[in-house]
């Protein structure tokens, strides 16, 4: 994994967007004085425009997201409001159109979710001013995952690198463990943590949706990026020899109750938050030595006394024998317009820009793929490498599986993959059983989504 930036191009600042929108607008009036390097403080174009924006979040996550609209207010003179979404948000959103009030923009949290409002007509395509800072700001493959058929819709605004073992650097120091950089290494130095008393591995598996990200990993590092594709798209069952080796891997950790904190069936009652603030819990004597996610970790880390570069590190995850490669396997989510009006388009444009990202990124407990944010909006060292590593990668990333899916497989609590990882977990010799649970799910899901 490569964890330093690119050489950044230079960024086009929602600034000049709007200060040449407003300078269009006013020109005439006051014979073209205004200085158009000046940062403006309002848009006149969108004073008394009332946006509505739906997302799911909640927490420091919405009122980190509303400090990011109360600046996009302060510069155009629109009025925002933040709307509570319920997941999935799609379901939502179908309520709130056959209602007759769909919100002005939507986050949304999956590729699959973004396709599937596309082909239900409910999104607008993005105007070009978004397109120029998308253009400016963000690498293809980002800017791929929000389009459909051709079209951009999405704007990916926060990001996931979903490729972490987080660690509290206590119980290392004391075992005598190092970051391991292999599969064979990382089961070796859970075995170390464990001889040291403490058990090594904190699994969130009340929530399936941990499971489908340890599961990814493994299977891009081991089967490689065009396997994952085409597993992606169910251009090959998930009998496939390859998600046999997969699963095979996953149960020479998951086979081991005494690696997992609370057992299998305290795994399985475990949910995410508590996998990770157990895991920085109790100084030296945690729940669990290391618990796997993404960068949005550190928001649940900062609700213990643990402090990000010293009580907790991350590493990449471990890559899977001698012929695989470090994964780089991401999230994210993206906003989209539900109705053409100038407001949406200009909130589009200012979610894409630097500018935006470095509210929240300063903030905390975010990522951006923004290439043009600069590294230092981070607040600690850990989330800067995070960040590099994945504005680093490029192209070679490879988003959330189970996001790319319809939804009834790879995205719905109690169902589809997330159950019958839960029943992996729950019993991992049974590689076989779950391999024709899981294609019987899937091949279900996708003629489904076929019929639309």
């Amino acid at each position: 994994m490569r964890t330093t930036l690119r050489p950044r191009k230079a960024a086009v600042t929602f600034t000049a967007l709007t200060t040449l929108a407003a300078l269009a607008l006013a020109g005439c009036g006051d014979g073209g004085t205004k200085d158009p390097e000046a940062k403006p403080t309002g848009d006149l174009s969108l004073k008394g425009e009332k946006i509505e924006v739906a997302a799911v979040w909640t927490g420091p996550e919405q009122e980190n997201f509303t400090k990011v609209l109360k600046e996009f207010e302060r510069r155009t003179g629109a009025t925002v409001t933040f709307v509570p979404a319920q997941d999935p948000i799609v379901n939502f959103l179908g309520t709130k159109i056959a209602g007759g009030s769909p919100p002005d923009v939507a986050m949304l949290p999956q590729v699959g979710a973004i396709q599937q409002a596309a082909a239900q007509k409910w999104l607008k395509p993005v105007g070009p001013e978004a397109k120029a800072q998308l253009a400016a700001n963000y690498s293809r493959g980002w800017q791929e995952l929000g389009a459909v058929d051709g079209t951009q819709y999405g704007v990916y605004f926060k990001a996931a690198n979903k490729s972490l073992v987080w660690y509290n650097t206590a119980v290392f120091e004391n075992a005598g463990a190092t970051e391991p950089k292999t599969w064979k290494e990382f089961l070796a130095t859970a075995e170390t943590v464990s001889a040291s008393g403490v058990t090594p591995v904190s699994v969130g598996g009340a929530d399936g949706w941990t499971l489908t990200d340890w599961f990814e990993n493994v299977y891009l590092s081991q089967a490689g990026p065009e396997k994952y594709d085409q597993l992606a798209k169910h251009e090959i069952k998930w009998t496939d020899p390859s998600v046999t080796a997969a699963l095979t891997t996953l149960a020479e950790l998951f086979g081991k109750p005494s690696l997992l904190a609370g057992g299998t069936s305290g795994a399985l009652q475990t949910e995410y938050p508590a996998s990770v603030t157990q895991t920085f819990t109790g100084g030296a004597e945690p729940k669990g030595a290391m618990v796997f996610e993404g960068d949005f970790a550190a928001v649940n880390i900062a609700q213990t006394e643990a402090k990000i570069g010293t009580d907790a590190k991350a590493f990449p995850f471990p890559k899977v024998g001698d012929a695989g490669t470090v994964p780089v396997v991401t999230g994210g989510d993206a906003a989209v317009a539900l109705k053409d009006t100038r407001g949406a388009q200009a909130l589009l444009a200012f979610l894409a820009s630097p500018d935006a990202a470095k509210i929240w990124a300063e903030a905390g407990g975010f990522l951006s793929p923004n290439k043009n944010l600069d590294p230092a909006a981070y607040p600690n060292d850990v989330q800067r490498g995070i960040a590099e590593a994945l504005v680093g990668a490029g192209d070679d990333f490879r988003f959330d599986m189970s996001d790319q899916m319809p939804q009834s497989f790879g995205g719905t609590p109690g169902k589809g993959e997330w159950k019958a990882l839960q029943d992996f977990l729950k019993n991992p010799k049974d590689v076989a059983g779950t391999q024709a649970r899981l294609e019987a799910d899937a091949a279900k899901a996708y003629r489904a989504a076929a019929k639309g």
